[in-house]
């Protein structure tokens, strides 16, 4: 089992920046991805951006690209995503999920836990 708790949401201001954090715990060594996906009041959950464990690998959804940035944080079991100039369509419960099968992927299906979630508010 792989336990995930996000942490760092909040209510922001368009243009501003907030750093989510996902910590893993339990059997962090059979992870092969952390995901992050967000879901928005009314909308199917979407993905946002996913890293391989390693660190090497990353990609994002085209809606963020140059704004989000996902990294693993070194020595922790530790995944964050910064976010920058922030969006009301940003808005939305953002989760990690980790995959424990490989490859990377951005379909929800493939990802086996998942974490709480954290809310983000943008205000225009």
């Amino acid at each position: 089992q792989v336990q995930l708790v996000e942490s760092g949401g909040g209510s922001v201001q368009a243009g501003g920046s907030l750093s989510l954090s996902c910590a893993a715990s339990g059997r962090t060594f059979s992870i092969s991805n952390i995901g992050w996906f967000r879901q928005a009041p009314g909308k199917e959950r979407e993905f946002v951006a996913a890293i391989t464990w390693s660190g090497s690998s990353a990609y994002y959804a085209d809606s963020v690209k140059g704004r989000f940035t996902i990294s693993r944080v070194n020595a922790k079991a530790m995944v964050s995503l910064q976010i920058n100039s922030l969006k009301s369509e940003d808005t939305a419960v953002y989760y990690c999920a980790a995959d424990t099968r490989g490859p990377i992927s951005r379909r929800s299906m493939e990802y086996d836990y998942w974490g709480q979630g954290t809310q983000v508010t943008v205000s225009s």
